[in-house]
């Protein structure tokens, strides 16, 4: 038993996944390795060992995928029938990409996109799987016309040939595309992965081909077909709407039997409106005689007369205006005194006075004694005053001689009333409101 390794970069670049149980068949050279004091050999290429292993391999690849779903009917999607640019991706030298646009020229001549790829050998699988994913990802109104189908395509081979079509990166890149894709690659026989995922298989790019398009003479005939069945209906519809027609214009009355009734009855009619006419002026005639022998000149005299009268005795006399302006100047005196009598300063003028308290009018003693200092409103003048709750009756103390500070006399006075107090007892003065 020898050892085998393989470095980072030589693995990334193999056709496949090694696995345990693979035949396989390797090249490389036979190294020792110090560490052990063993040989080995460092692997530079490795490849499947028979047709049985790559259809083992093939088989597992399968199962995964397709327990993943994208092998799934259900996702595949109808090709447009009148595609307006097909994308093929294939070889540009090979025979098959020839034989495609060949075919197409026969049956119905469209624009072909072609991107160029390699089909077999290392990085094939990476270069295919660009290209589907590149034509997906062509803009709608870009400079390059994005295509309405594609086709993926290679010649014959074997299944060593073929496998860059069973690799996952080529098989996911055609189930994700989002244009409809047919898979022509191989022969009939051939069977890879890629089909499985595209939209339609085809047995050979050829097929491809004429699956992508129609004949275009086949639609020439099925559209005359078309034409020559739509004006056998309309000329069958129109021969039958005929016939119901004439079948209508039998059944209806001539014109003059329909216009007959009509035109009695409007002469009918007509002679009834001359002699109306005849009778409503003779009438008129009358009315007008009677009320014309009805207007005399002295009826109309006789009325002007009456209403002269009329005016006369509604005209306006100087003694009535007279009267009425001496009984508005009466009622207008009436009036003034009684705003007079009403006026609140009317009574000031005849010695009263009007008692004030902030601004408000007192109108009993309990209210002068609860504002302590009141305004005496005389006609000329004001004067203010302070009331005592001590006078008889007042029925509370008397305030302190502190609180009289705001009394209208001056101090001298104050002191000379004070000094005369002391002299002798002055009488008590009643209160002004009691």
């Amino acid at each position: 038993m020898i050892d085998g390794v393989m470095w980072k970069g030589t693995a990334g670049r193999l056709a496949f996944r090694p696995e345990d149980g693979l035949d396989v068949i390797v090249t490389g050279k036979v190294t020792t390795y110090p560490g052990r004091s063993k040989y080995q050999i460092v692997i530079e290429s490795m490849e499947l060992a028979g047709e049985g292993a790559l259809m083992q391999l093939f088989e597992k690849l399968k199962a995964r995928l397709s327990e993943e779903g994208l092998f799934d009917p259900a996702k595949r999607r109808p090709i447009p029938m009148l595609p307006d640019v097909i994308g093929v991706v294939t070889s540009p030298t090979g025979a098959v990409i020839r034989d495609i646009l060949h075919r197409l020229a026969d049956r119905f001549p469209s624009r072909v996109l072609l991107w160029p790829v390699l089909v077999q050998g290392e990085g094939a699988a990476a270069q295919v799987a660009a290209a589907v994913r590149g034509f997906g990802a062509l803009p709608l109104d870009g400079p390059i016309p994005r295509p309405d189908v594609l086709i993926v395509a290679r010649g014959g081979g074997s299944i060593e040939d073929l496998w860059t079509f069973n690799e996952e990166v080529v098989v996911r890149a055609v189930a994700a595309s989002p244009i409809p894709v047919i898979s022509a690659v191989g022969h009939e026989t051939d069977t890879t992965l890629c089909d499985f995922a595209a939209d339609l298989r085809a047995p050979t790019p050829t097929a491809a081909a004429e699956m992508a398009v129609p004949v275009r003479a086949d639609l020439n005939v099925q559209v005359a077909e078309l034409r020559a069945r739509m004006q056998r209906c309309v000329a069958r519809t129109l021969d039958r709407n005929r016939e119901r027609l004439e079948a209508q214009r039998r059944l209806l009355p001539r014109p003059d039997m329909l216009l007959a009734q009509a035109r009695q009855r409007a002469d009918d009619l007509g002679d009834r409106l001359r002699r109306g006419l005849s009778h409503r002026v003779s009438k008129a005639r009358h009315e007008l005689a009677d009320a014309s022998g009805a207007l005399r000149p002295a009826l109309l005299q006789n009325h002007i007369a009456r209403e002269r009268q009329k005016l006369a005795n509604i005209r306006l006399e100087p003694a009535v205006l007279e009267r009425r302006v001496v009984d508005a100047r009466r009622q207008l005196d009436g009036l003034w005194r009684l705003a007079q009598s009403l006026n609140p300063d009317a009574p000031l003028k005849r010695g009263f006075a009007r008692v004030m308290a902030d601004g408000k009018l007192v109108r009993s003693g309990v209210e002068a004694r609860a504002a302590g200092v009141v305004t005496l409103k005389f006609e000329a003048d004001e004067v203010s005053a302070i009331t005592r709750e001590d006078a008889p009756g007042a029925g509370k103390a008397a305030l302190p001689p502190s609180s009289v500070a705001q009394s209208a006399a001056p101090q001298s006075a104050r002191k000379a009333r004070s000094a005369a107090d002391n002299r002798a007892p002055a009488p008590r003065q009643t209160d002004l409101f009691d």
